[in-house]
C-alpha cells in the first residue's frame, strides 16, 4: 500500500493526528483557515464506532491545546458514529462529541454522504442544533433534487451550511446529471445563503463558480465576513492564497487517517471530469 499512499499524499495531509498537525499549523500560519477530518465511513461495528468517537474526542482536545495555531473546526462523518447501526446510538455518540467540541469551542462539520443517509444526517442534525447551535453545521449537495428545500430549512433555523457539488454517484431520480444544471442550482443556493444564511461556505474549485460568488457578493454589497470559500487540500494551492489575498475568507479542508482510499478514490470514480482535473491540478499545483 506504500505507492498509492504517496500518490494519495497530494490530497491526504498524513495517515496520523500528529503527522497532520504541523501541516494544519503552516497552511494557518500562511493566512488560510483549516477544517481536519478523520477519514473513515460507513462503520458497521458498535466498538469500531465508539473508537471513532474516542478518536474524535481527541481531536477536539488536540486543536484546543493547540492555543489557536490551528483552527478549532473539524468535518465528520455520522457514518463514522454508527449511524448505519442504529441512529439513537449515533445520536448518542453526537451528543457526547458536541458537548466536548462546545467546551472547547470548536466546529464541529457533518459531512453529507450518500443519499442512503441523508435523511438520517439531517434529522439528527436538527435534533442536536438546538442544543448547540454555535458549534454544529451541515454539508448540503447541490446536485440533488431535494436541496432547494434542505437550504430553504436551514436558512429558517440558521443552521450553518457548506454548499458543495456533491460528490457521490446518484440516480438520475435523486440527482441532476448534467454538470451545467449543477452549476446552476449551485449558484441560485449560493445566492440564498449568502444573502439568507448563517456564515455559509462555498466550497468549490470551479473558476466559474468562484467568479460567479465574487461578482454577486460584490454586487449586492455582501461583506468578505459574512461568508468563506473553502477547498481541499492539495489542490489549487496557488488560487486558495489568492483568494484569501483578496480579502475573502479561505478554509482548506485537510483530510487524514489510514482510512484514506475510499476518500481518494472516490475523487477519480464518481465523474470522469474529475479523473481529468485532479490530473491537470497535479501538474498546476
Amino acid at each position: 500500500m506504500r505507492l498509492p499512499f504517496i500518490l494519495a499524499r497530494r490530497f491526504v495531509a498524513a495517515e496520523t493526528l500528529e503527522g497532520t498537525l504541523p501541516v494544519a499549523r503552516r497552511i494557518k500560519a500562511e493566512g488560510l483557515s483549516t477544517t481536519l477530518d478523520q477519514l473513515g465511513e460507513y462503520v458497521s461495528d458498535r466498538d469500531v464506532a465508539l473508537q471513532a468517537r474516542d478518536a474524535y474526542l481527541r481531536l477536539v482536545g488536540t486543536l484546543a491545546a493547540e492555543n489557536g495555531a490551528i483552527d478549532r473546526n473539524i468535518s465528520i462523518k455520522l457514518s463514522m458514529l454508527g449511524q448505519k447501526i442504529d441512529e439513537s446510538f449515533c445520536l448518542d455518540n453526537l451528543h457526547r462529541l458536541l458537548a466536548a467540541a462546545r467546551a472547547a469551542d470548536v466546529f464541529v462539520r457533518l459531512d453529507m454522504e450518500g443519499t442512503d443517509v441523508t435523511e438520517s444526517t439531517l434529522r439528527l442534525l436538527e435534533t442536536v442544533h438546538p442544543d448547540y447551535p454555535d458549534h454544529v453545521g451541515i454539508v448540503l449537495q447541490a446536485y440533488l433534487h431535494r436541496t432547494a428545500d434542505d437550504v430553504a430549512r436551514m436558512c429558517e433555523k440558521q443552521i450553518r451550511v457548506r454548499l458543495c457539488k456533491g460528490a457521490y454517484r446518484e440516480p438520475a431520480h435523486l440527482a441532476h446529471q448534467s454538470m451545467d444544471v449543477i452549476r446552476e442550482r449551485f449558484l441560485d443556493y449560493m445566492e440564498t445563503l449568502v444573502t439568507r444564511g448563517r456564515y455559509p461556505a462555498i466550497a468549490t474549485h470551479d473558476d466559474l463558480l468562484i467568479s460567479k460568488t465574487r461578482s454577486f457578493v460584490e454586487s449586492a454589497g455582501i461583506s468578505h465576513d459574512a461568508f468563506e470559500f473553502q477547498m481541499l487540500y492539495g489542490i489549487r494551492t496557488d488560487t486558495q492564497r489568492r483568494i484569501a489575498a483578496d480579502g475573502f475568507g479561505m478554509r482548506v479542508y485537510v483530510p487524514y487517517g489510514r482510512q484514506w482510499l475510499p476518500y481518494y478514490s472516490r475523487r477519480l470514480r464518481e465523474r470522469r471530469e474529475n479523473v481529468w482535473f485532479l490530473v491537470r491540478n497535479l501538474l498546476r499545483g
